[in-house]
């Protein structure tokens, strides 16, 4: 008889922020969690003896396919030695990906290296975050106004700066980046019998398929995704699946209609104001741009940071020591302090970094990466030196490439969620043994997460 797995999963985030979204989906649901910036080692893992869930916080949603084959391959060997039947490869929910960065068909191709048996499942509907999958096509809800967009139409996706989304059919759109073939579970299975479900879904997976992409637009819907993938997984070496939190609402979500809900539930509803807090943000979605408004009108001192002085190598030291004692002393004044470095797409202070890095001998597409980079890497180096020097209890940080960055330069052991903030960008807790970092509470947040008055709920909290 096989000994049960010590792990019930384990998962990668492709980005900091969608790291958080999936250990909250799973500590909010019972499970213990903890999120690391590199695959633990054993020796680590004692240090976390009880986790139900391990999770690994990365950063190849900017990573070109090269990158991602330097850097992936060691990772998912990583994930695969937990012995966990189930590994998630967390994607962002608006699948905003390309040929060039952020592939998703990369990533399944990858993926084989490490975890032969296929087809790999792709969960795409979050109805929690406003995500829906429908016979294969992505619907996202636009955060300003609640209305919900197909993901090619969407205001903030189909325009965003590095990954426009220009295809809504995620078969066609992941298949574009790879030689894959994709088929589909569409929803009206879901609403027949279990018995006929299986049977269709048994049909698919017979003809072996690269990937499957299971439709969710309900969470009944996702509750039946879930006993699909738990079943596909029964055999031998854990089973690899992308998508994104889907993944993690449809299995608790069946873990708990299958056996009842864990026995300790922690409560996260209620978190404490902060006297001050520190919010940086390098988005430069519509929606932060309302939110760092908000901000501002609301009180916090207001940073802007010229971005291309960030990525002039030159110019950077003056600037690095200049807007970090601009912030320490706001903060030793009592302020909260919001340093930002766009206010929405049109900002010039984009368009002036690109023109800077172009005329480096970048090419434009490069520069809106490679700027996008530099700067988390740049912001991060800031926001420790303002922590050295005016200690703080809270740091809310916006924008994938921001919230990733930062934190890879502050370095903690692991995070733990602390609380709820808006989903999909829990309030975290850091665990470090650094002091200056230990205990630290950090929520990092995509562009299009969060409400207007995200910061200002970060600070006053809700206790």
């Amino acid at each position: 008889m096989t000994a049960p797995a010590r792990y019930r999963m384990a998962f990668y985030g492709d980005d900091f922020t969608g790291s958080t979204d999936a250990l909250e989906v799973l500590a909010f649901a019972g499970y213990r969690c903890a999120l690391f910036l590199t695959p633990p080692t054993p020796e680590t893992l004692e240090r976390f003896a009880e986790l139900d869930v391990v999770g690994v916080a990365g950063d190849s949603r900017a990573m070109s396919p090269e990158e991602m084959a330097r850097h992936l391959p060691q990772v998912f060997h990583a994930l695969a030695r937990l012995g966990a039947p189930l590994v998630h490869y967390k994607v962002c929910s608006t699948f905003d990906s390309s040929p060039t960065i952020g592939s998703i068909g990369k990533v399944i191709e990858l993926s084989r290296g490490a975890f032969p048996r296929m087809p790999v499942p792709i969960v795409a509907g979050t109805p929690a975050l406003g995500r829906f999958c429908l016979f294969g096509n992505l619907f996202a809800r636009f955060g300003t106004d609640g209305d919900v967009f197909r993901i090619d139409r969407h205001p903030i996706m189909s325009v965003h700066p590095v990954t426009p989304m220009a295809e809504a059919d995620l078969a066609v759109h992941i298949a574009l980046q790879a030689p894959l073939r994709i088929e589909k579970i569409i929803f009206p299975s879901y609403e027949t019998s279990r018995t006929a479900a299986d049977a269709a879904l048994k049909s698919v997976l017979d003809g072996q398929p690269d990937a499957v992409l299971f439709d969710a637009g309900t969470p009944d819907h996702l509750t039946e995704v879930g006993r699909h993938i738990e079943s596909q997984a029964r055999g031998a070496g854990p089973l690899f699946v992308v998508g994104s939190s889907g993944v993690e609402y449809a299995l608790t979500q069946w873990w708990r209609e299958r056996d009842g809900p864990p026995q300790r539930i922690e409560a996260y509803d209620r978190f404490a104001s902060a006297d001050r807090v520190l919010a940086v943000s390098g988005s430069a979605s519509k929606l932060t741009a309302l939110q760092i408004h908000a901000a501002i009108q609301a009180g916090f001192a207001d940073v802007p940071v010229d971005a291309r002085v960030l990525v002039d190598d030159a110019q950077w030291p003056a600037a690095h020591t200049d807007i970090a004692e601009r912030a320490v002393a706001l903060l030793n004044q009592g302020r909260s302090v919001i340093l930002h470095t766009a206010r929405g797409a049109e900002d010039p202070r984009i368009g002036a970094m690109i023109d800077a890095l172009t005329a480096r001998g970048f090419s434009h597409h490069a520069a809106k990466h490679t700027g996008g980079r530099i700067l988390g890497e740049r912001l991060g180096q800031i926001v420790r030196s303002i922590l050295e020097r005016a200690p703080i209890k809270r740091l809310l940080l916006s924008g994938g490439d921001t919230s990733s960055q930062v934190t890879k330069v502050l370095g903690p052991d692991a995070l733990e969620i602390a609380a709820r903030l808006a989903p999909g960008a829990p309030l975290c807790r850091a665990l470090s043994r650094s002091n200056a970092i230990n205990g630290l509470e950090i929520a990092l947040k995509g562009g299009q997460m969060g409400g207007e008055h995200f910061f200002e709920r970060g600070k006053l909290g809700n206790a």
